[in-house]
């Protein structure tokens, strides 16, 4: 058995990561524009003035694409390109440029998804207040509805927001992101709210415009896993997933699904006592919550890695001889597995788990009930141009069959997936990071912008021309 049918396999990029362009043509300047301009705030100074340089070598990027079978894009829009104040006149040549690219994609019969905010808030609205300010979240909605009725006829598929996460977490919890603040708890929960308005705001009016549109979010978080999948989902598993650990022992409480997805999909912040903005979140209008919580089509997930859970001890079940309660029993006592000496990591040091991509999904699917689309996963490499001038990465290709290989199992198991895009269709400009690490299945020398396919790009050719069947 393999992927459903009407699978849809793609790639992924973000604005600030590939465009470059970061003054032409009337673009005002992002967050990320600013941030990545301070000393000491980016690996060796790196900045996305130039990234990929896709403003002007998109089409190359197109060509690739289609030579590789890839029928999905999933691609930003920079909001400062389009409305340079955030706010008010409209810079019809920023538009021109997506114009572009979405015609581009059309012609080559790659289908465009259009993720509406991938992190570079215009920075006129950030000295404006920025998140803390609620006219970002109706200014949003203003910019929502100019790239509908834009692109109206021609794109179906949006997500609204990627990655709260990291937008008040890594963005204003602990400054590693634009715009480097660092805020009080009930600072950084009040931005969150806004963006969840925004979000909220962007699903209503795009869905007056276009109608028949497609609309999800990208969320990312903490996921737990076990190696087991013949069981029902242990109550431990949905804890470690859902539940925030006591703040002392979890630096990165952010890092959660269900602050994001349960104001959106069910109407209400969650129950979960150790999270700081469960004191603050009484005081939210019922009213927000209404705007909120929009129906949605699917549920965007980038899943990387997860952690680990196993069995804490396998007790006999005294009910059925010969059989343990760790198998049978959901409510079995699972723990956090340890991590052994040399443990298996990416380039960028984060664990490989493929397990993850079974689990999550289904994880997300029992709580949530909505369609899951695979919005970010991938691999940093150490790649590098061979002798024989090409881009060897079997690490990259072994991650990916590990992965998809587990995400096959969950659609066997009837979790509706429904497309997987590779994070990323090129190396790029990977934030804090600058250009020392690399996603990409096309290698991007930074020195002249020279494109190269990896093997894993025709790997991955491979895998969906036979839409994953020997996975």
């Amino acid at each position: 058995m393999s992927f459903p049918k009407n699978f849809m396999w793609g790639a992924a990029s973000a604005s600030y990561q590939i465009e470059g362009g970061a003054r032409e043509d009337g673009k005002g300047l992002s967050i990320w524009d600013a941030f990545s301009h301070q000393p000491g705030k980016t690996f060796n100074g790196h900045t996305g003035d130039v990234a990929c340089d896709s403003y002007h070598r998109f089409e190359e990027d197109l060509d690739l694409m289609q030579s590789l079978g890839i029928r999905h894009y999933r691609f930003s829009i920079s909001w400062p390109r389009v409305i340079p104040e955030g706010i008010g006149d409209v810079n019809q040549k920023g538009l021109a440029y997506y114009d572009k690219v979405v015609d581009g994609c059309l012609k080559r019969g790659i289908e465009p998804w259009i993720t509406l905010y991938h992190w570079d808030l215009p920075l006129a609205l950030y000295y404006k207040g920025g998140w803390l300010n609620r006219e970002t979240a109706y200014a949003f909605e203003e910019y929502a509805k100019v790239i509908a009725s834009h692109f109206k006829g021609r794109v179906r598929r949006f997500m609204t927001i990627n990655e709260p996460q990291c937008i008040i977490g890594l963005g204003h919890g602990n400054g590693f992101h634009a715009p480097g603040t660092l805020l009080s708890e009930k600072e950084m929960f009040l931005s969150w709210h806004h963006v969840m308005l925004a979000h909220g705001l962007a699903v209503r009016v795009i869905r007056d415009i276009i109608p028949d549109s497609i609309i999800g979010l990208a969320s990312t978080g903490a996921l737990a896993y076990t190696e087991q999948k013949d069981i029902p989902t242990p109550k431990d598993l949905v804890e470690a997933s859902f539940l925030s650990l006591p703040k002392e022992q979890n630096e990165g409480w952010y890092f959660n699904h269900q602050w994001f997805l349960d104001p959106v999909v069910l109407g209400y912040y969650p129950e979960d006592p150790e999270n700081p903005w469960t004191a603050f979140k009484g005081e939210v209008d019922p009213a927000d919550l209404a705007i909120i919580c929009q129906p949605l089509d699917f549920i965007g997930l980038n899943i990387y890695n997860g952690s680990e859970m196993v069995p804490a001890q396998l007790e006999k079940d005294p009910s059925v001889p010969g059989k343990t309660a760790a198998k049978e029993n959901e409510s079995a006592k699972y723990v956090f597995a340890e991590k052994y000496p040399g443990y298996p990591r990416t380039a960028l040091k984060w664990p490989i788990t493929p397990g993850v991509l079974y689990w999550g999904p289904r994880l997300i699917y029992e709580r949530y009930g909505l369609p899951i689309v695979i919005a970010e996963n991938g691999q940093s490499c150490n790649d590098r141009i061979f002798l024989d001038g090409k881009v060897h990465d079997p690490d990259r290709i072994d991650f990916l069959a590990r992965y998809l290989g587990q995400l096959k199992k969950a659609c066997e198991d009837d979790i509706p997936v429904i497309a997987y895009l590779h994070w990323a269709l090129t190396d790029n400009y990977e934030w804090h990071s600058g250009y020392d690490d690399r996603f990409g299945l096309i290698y991007i020398d930074y020195r002249d912008g020279t494109r190269i396919a990896k093997d894993s790009a025709f790997w991955y050719r491979d895998v969906i021309a036979e839409n994953g069947e020997s996975l």
